[in-house]
């Protein structure tokens, strides 16, 4: 039992178990699956978001700038929906991909080619696209009513009890999981976070793995900019405001180092999961929204704190077991 209480995720899993079951004493429907299943459907954009966050920490950057492009392009697909109504559906979603594909490669080249620290250049971009995302739409609303249904209904539709924004999360969940563990680009990321020294020693270039992240992270926020206006139904240039900061706060909660090289896809998803159960729990029993807002940095402040202890007794284990070899050798 203390073997499993180590594991990170399997904790994590757990307290969410907890929380739920506490919550259902004042909400006796809460723990419903119909409940659970709007519960995981609400946090959908911010489990795509955060995934693309993670692959980012685990290169040892950031990238604050994902909602900022998130909102740039949701605005971009709600203009271009209801100025060309004829325009299929499917393009509009691999538009929203390609153009935050193309403002994370800006991340990333700015990044790899001109050595600037990442948390420099995606603090200045998520200024630069939100302003951009006025610029394109002089400040004015796109509206349910100025959007066609198909743009605003697929998403919705229920495919096996769950809408296909969920099955949307979950096929984003399976690629990363095979991208990080099955591809050299996830393999490198680890390497690139975790000891940048030693990766370039063997062959792998830091640079590149860091720019191709920023650009897998501004692809899925480019797909989470046009999920969150189908699902919300309007668009305006504050869309996702301060969302970037839930992204970090779902990846620090689910065990990724900021420092790099340490993570998972599942501790990602139970993270950003951690904070869709607080945000929807605590209105529901009467917490007001500033209290939600403090609840949830104290929970990243320990979850940073919990971190730090669990990297710096893993390091002691290592010197512990090098003194031990060289003692033995001696």
């Amino acid at each position: 039992m203390q073997n499993l209480l180590k594991n990170r995720e399997i904790l994590l899993a757990l307290i969410i178990i907890g929380m739920i079951l506490s919550f259902t004493t004042r909400a006796p429907n809460f723990a419903s699956p119909a409940s659970l299943a709007n519960i995981f459907n609400d946090t959908s954009i911010l489990i795509i978001l955060a995934l693309g966050q993670m692959v980012v920490i685990l290169t040892k950057s950031i990238d604050l700038s994902v909602a900022a492009n998130l909102a740039f392009t949701g605005m971009a697909v709600a203009m271009l929906d209801s100025t060309y109504p004829g325009m299929p559906l499917a393009l509009l979603v691999l538009m929203a991909i390609a153009i935050g594909a193309a403002l994370g490669a800006i991340n990333g080249f700015l990044v790899w080619a001109l050595q600037i620290p990442p948390i420099v250049v995606t603090l200045g971009t998520l200024t630069i696209y939100r302003g951009m995302s006025f610029v394109l739409s002089s400040g004015a609303w796109v509206n349910a009513h100025q959007m066609q249904p198909d743009f605003l209904g697929v998403p919705r539709l229920p495919v096996l009890g769950l809408p296909i924004l969920s099955w949307v999360a979950i096929a984003v969940i399976l690629l990363i999981w095979f991208i990080l563990a099955r591809t050299p680009f996830g393999r490198s990321a680890y390497a690139a976070g975790g000891n940048p020294v030693a990766a370039i020693y063997a062959g792998i270039d830091v640079g590149r793995a860091r720019f191709l992240a920023f650009v897998l992270s501004g692809a899925l926020a480019g797909l989470s900019g046009y999920l969150w206006v189908s699902r919300y139904a309007v668009a305006y240039v504050d869309i996702a405001a301060g969302f970037e900061l839930d992204s970090v706060a779902a990846c620090v909660i689910g065990g990724i180092s900021i420092a790099g090289g340490i993570g998972t896809v599942i501790g990602t998803v139970l993270g950003a999961l951690f904070l869709g159960v607080i945000k929807n729990a605590l209105p529901v029993i009467g917490i007001s929204p500033f209290a939600q807002m403090a609840i949830s940095g104290i929970v990243i402040v320990l979850a940073v704190v919990f971190n730090a202890r669990a990297e710096r007794k893993k390091g002691r284990i290592i010197l512990r077991d090098r003194a031990a070899r060289t003692e033995g050798a001696a």
